[in-house]
């Protein structure tokens, strides 16, 4: 790895279950990567503004609670809106098989399950990235089939 990247991790909603999103935070530290933990119970708009904020080039979100087909699609408009349509996204957590093709049709470029190995989080940030420098990162197309 070159550069680090930085990379927001956020619990939208009322979730207030956050181990994993402190796992996935670390090992994207541990890996050399600037992360930002941003807490939990964050709106759709403190999530944008911190990805803003800190400039970051990617950002992951954790939802526990069943609102991901509510809540990731609402922040992934509000980054369009806030013109940070060239943000990576990505989300984890208890999130059925058949809710992905739409969270996948909102911008969401990979959605990792429960027992997902950590080695695969990282190879998605490592192949995102460098499909995203050479142009081809934010195609609708793209997206990463979790084995998980």
């Amino acid at each position: 790895m070159e550069q680090p990247l930085r990379i927001v991790v956020a619990k939208p909603g009322l979730d207030g279950h956050d181990r994993g999103a402190k796992v996935v935070a670390r090992v994207l530290r541990d890996a050399g990567h600037e992360v930002i933990y941003t807490g939990l119970r964050r709106t759709s708009q403190q999530i944008v503004d911190a990805v803003r904020d800190e400039d970051a080039r990617f950002l992951g979100l954790s939802s526990l609670s069943g609102a991901h087909s509510h809540l990731f699609p609402q922040v992934c408009t509000k980054l369009v809106e806030a013109g940070l349509h060239d943000v990576i996204v990505f989300g984890g957590g208890i999130i059925p098989d058949e809710d992905r093709p739409a969270l996948y049709d909102v911008g969401i470029r990979a959605v990792f399950g429960p027992g997902t190995p950590t080695s695969e989080i990282l190879d998605f940030i490592q192949q995102a990235a460098a499909k995203d420098d050479a142009g081809v990162g934010q195609s609708s197309d793209w997206r990463w089939e979790s084995s998980a």
